[in-house]
């Protein structure tokens, strides 16, 4: 697929042409859509598609990564599972069941996006855009936290622990270069110094 394209123009934002820069993101995500997603769709409709994952999961986690960060540079707020398959409803035939991205690629494209997140971040605060990055920083926290508690129920085959591993240090790389120009007495608390234990799921159904 070609979602690391939706990516890269994600990353040319800056203050001056957000708007400009992200509605390019949104049409080269419905490129991706429009020539990729619908020949996967039809190729796989109709047939036991949940046994050939693996030869269409990596393009997949790939396409949740590019939309979630696009959609999260927009709007601020996560891209839900449901919200992704519904796009993916009027590719389908409606006589066939339809093809749909399952939970687990969800999750995997979800610890990605935090290293595109992570990188973001970083040039944000280069760009003097401090309070964007620190929006970034809890919402980097908030997705860490909820995977940690979904995470020992997948299986050991996924390769989620190796990227839970990545994943803390982009919340710990954020959180440094936020600490490091936050000011004194704010109300900023590290992940790692959290007393916090309540940490809601992420609108995302159980794995069961």
């Amino acid at each position: 697929m070609n979602s690391k394209k939706v990516i890269f123009q994600v990353h040319r934002m800056s203050k001056q042409n957000k708007e400009e820069v992200l509605d390019k993101a949104v049409k080269d995500l419905a490129a991706v859509n429009d020539q990729y997603l619908s020949r996967l769709v039809k190729e796989l409709q109709g047939t036991d598609f949940w046994k050939l994952r693996r030869a269409y999961s990596p393009g997949v986690q790939e396409y949740v990564e590019a939309a979630t960060l696009c959609n999260f540079c927009k709007t601020g707020t996560l891209l839900t599972l449901d919200e992704i398959n519904a796009t993916l409803l009027p590719l389908s035939d409606p006589s066939v069941e339809p093809l749909q991205i399952n939970i687990l690629d969800y999750i995997l494209g979800l610890a990605d996006l935090t290293g595109e997140l992570m990188r973001l971040a970083i040039g944000r605060i280069s760009e003097g855009e401090l309070d964007f990055a620190q929006k970034i920083c809890s919402f980097v926290r908030e997705i860490y936290r909820n995977l940690t508690l979904i995470a020992p129920e997948m299986d050991d085959s996924s390769d989620m622990k190796q990227k839970m591993e990545v994943m803390l240090q982009s919340v710990m790389k954020i959180e440094s270069a936020c600490f490091s120009v936050h000011v004194r007495g704010s109300e900023y608390i590290p992940l790692l110094g959290s007393a916090d234990t309540s940490y809601p799921l992420l609108g995302m159904p159980d794995l069961e």
